[in-house]
Parts: structure tokens; C-alpha cells; sequence
């Protein structure tokens, strides 16, 4: 497996986080852009954590929708401050307007991207990836009318639109059914690597799903005798040469690795 770490693309440093009680404490890492010889390979990440640990306010603070007490949180090559609308954020609820057609509400990631395209192009690339992502037939449909898992990639698509590199998911695969869970699985892995820099950031309790297709894993939780959660494991997944890979979960060392996560946690 040849790949190289290039230059850090998302910076997080020194986060903390306090109501009446400590909820993030000194949350550090790095994320780096994956290079691939004659391959787009966008970066894939997983924040894993159990239920309560504090992952809805990372999610928002790596979404620039809350300041941390202190540190901050960079982005792009020039390593800026993250703003709130720079990053693609995917909620659990999929956030649609059920008063507007599939198609109206794609087009509003359209009209949300910075980058400049005649009317002829964007009509091409929206049906381009409505049909990547299975949602063709549904476009003149409204959001009640699909199940959960295609709100979801729509919800997904209305982002990917926006042309925004950086997408955060919050607990993308909660509620899915086993089958769906792997379609979302297959969509999450052709979405990063239709760009070298697009970079997905799973925040999820899920173990296996979220490792299974990224490259970087960090454990969040809370170390003994002190408040407030942190990242107390960093799991390269390309250096233990479990990643990329489509049949990964039946890999028996991918197996013994989740098994050991869900025993720290």
C-alpha cells in the first residue's frame, strides 16, 4: 500500500470545552492530505465516541457553529480559522425543505457553491450526481416521500454541491438497517474520492462501520481521574494497512482491532 502524507489540511489545537462541567478537554490532532500514486484520494476520518462524551459539540465546533473556551480549529492549506457555512454539515435529522421537490432542494447546494458555472453546467452535474447517488427517479419527489436512507444522500449531495471540501456527518449510519448501512458505506468512499481534497469527518459511536472505510481513526473519551473528554487513541489505519479496502470487515485483523476498541471504550 503506497500513499504519502502530504501537508496538514485541518488542524485542531487545544480545544476545550466548559458549561457547569469540563466536556472537552485539550483535544489535539491533525489531519493530513493522503496522496496515492494515479489515484484521487480524499481523506476519510472518524471521531468515535460513546453516547454523551461530547461529540455534538466537537461536531460543532469543528463546524465553526461554536467557539471553544479556548484553541480553535484550521482549515485549507493556508491553515485559516474555520468559519460557520465553510464546512458541509450533514445532521442526524437531514435537515430538507419538505415544501420543495428533491430537485429544488439540490439546487439550493448549487446556488450555495462559491464556484462559477453556466446554467447548461450546472444542470449537468446535478444530474450527474443524482445519478451516482441513486436519486434520478426521485428528483420531482419531496423529502417525505423517501425513506431515511435516501433523505440521507440527498442530504449528503445538497453539501457535496456546495462544492465545500470539508463534510462533517454526524452519526451517519444511526438507524440504517445492515444493507443500507453498507450503500452508505460505498457512497461515503466514491464521495472522497471524487476529489484529492475532499475530506469527510465522521463523528459516530459506530465502530466498525466508521473505521471500515476510513483511513484515520480517533478515539474521544475520558481518561481516569480526569474531567472532560479528549482523544486518548490515534489509529492509523493505512499504517496498519487496514484500509481502503471493500472487503475490510471480513479482514480478521480489522475484526480483532474493532473488537479492542469496543472493549476500551
Amino acid at each position: 500500500m503506497t500513499y504519502k502524507k502530504e501537508e496538514i489540511i485541518l488542524q485542531v489545537e487545544n480545544v476545550n470545552l466548559k458549561y457547569d462541567r469540563q466536556i472537552l478537554r485539550d483535544i489535539n490532532f491533525n489531519v493530513h492530505n493522503i496522496t496515492r500514486p494515479d489515484m484521487q484520494q480524499g481523506q476519510v476520518i472518524s471521531l468515535i465516541g460513546r453516547s454523551g462524551i461530547g461529540k455534538t459539540q466537537l461536531f460543532k465546533i469543528l463546524a465553526g457553529l461554536l467557539q471553544p473556551d479556548t484553541g480553535g480549529v484550521k482549515i485549507d492549506s493556508d491553515l485559516h480559522p474555520v468559519k460557520a457555512g465553510e464546512v458541509g454539515v450533514v445532521p442526524q435529522n437531514y435537515i430538507l425543505f419538505n415544501h420543495r421537490s428533491i430537485l429544488d432542494n439540490l439546487k439550493l447546494g448549487l446556488r450555495g457553491s462559491s464556484e462559477k458555472r453556466s446554467d447548461k453546467e450546472k444542470e449537468d452535474l446535478l444530474n450527474e450526481y443524482a445519478e451516482k447517488f441513486a436519486l434520478k427517479e426521485h428528483l420531482k419527489k419531496y423529502p417525505m416521500q423517501l425513506s431515511g436512507g435516501q433523505r440521507q444522500r440527498v442530504s449528503i449531495l445538497q453539501q457535496i454541491l456546495t462544492g465545500n471540501r470539508f463534510i462533517l456527518l454526524d452519526e451517519p449510519f444511526s438507524g440504517l438497517d445492515p444493507v443500507i448501512k453498507d450503500k452508505v458505506l460505498e457512497l461515503l468512499v466514491t464521495i472522497s474520492t471524487l476529489n484529492e481534497l475532499n475530506t469527510l469527518v465522521i463523528i459516530s459511536h459506530d465502530i466498525e462501520n466508521s473505521m471500515a472505510i476510513s483511513d484515520t481513526a480517533f478515539i474521544l473519551a475520558n481518561q481516569e481521574g480526569k474531567e472532560g473528554a479528549t482523544i486518548t487513541e490515534t489509529i492509523d489505519l493505512m499504517q496498519l494497512g487496514l484500509c481502503w479496502d471493500p472487503e475490510i470487515k471480513k479482514n480478521k485483523a480489522f475484526q480483532d482491532l474493532v473488537a479492542q476498541m469496543k472493549f476500551r471504550m
